[in-house]
């Protein structure tokens, strides 16, 4: 999985807050404080798609194109993890490392989803 940009993560996190699929202009309106061009949002979309973040779909009136992410975004960043630990030389002493680095409530998430059944959901932590 490659990395996002910044205006692509953006758009990531419009989507990853949606409920449902968004159109461009939606986007758009939630990126207000950004001020993207429709053009520029409908660009990184389009890429996006291409890149297999997004998937779209056509929306009712059969012209205007819905996105919506592939993958939630704890899929994400748990990709981006096992990325960056192909990086380590050694990924036991780099496994350890993390797993030594995280306290509390963290801690105990990864102590569970070791000894747990792994087709459990892990609770919202939110």
């Amino acid at each position: 999985m490659r990395n996002l940009g910044a205006l692509e993560r953006a758009v990531m996190d419009v989507l990853w807050a949606r409920a449902t699929p968004a159109t461009v202009r939606e986007v758009v309106t939630d990126l207000a404080d950004r001020n993207p061009a429709y053009t520029t949002v409908m660009t990184v979309l389009d890429r996006l798609a291409r890149k297999d973040f997004v998937r779209r779909e056509r929306g009712e009136d059969g012209r205007t194109w819905r996105y919506v992410a592939a993958a939630s975004r704890e899929t994400f960043v748990a990709e981006l993890m096992l990325q960056v630990l192909d990086l380590a030389g050694d990924r036991d002493a780099a496994l350890v490392h993390f797993a030594r680095s995280v306290a509390g409530t963290e801690a105990d998430v990864l102590r569970d989803a070791l000894t747990d059944d792994p087709d459990r959901e892990p609770p919202d932590r939110r």
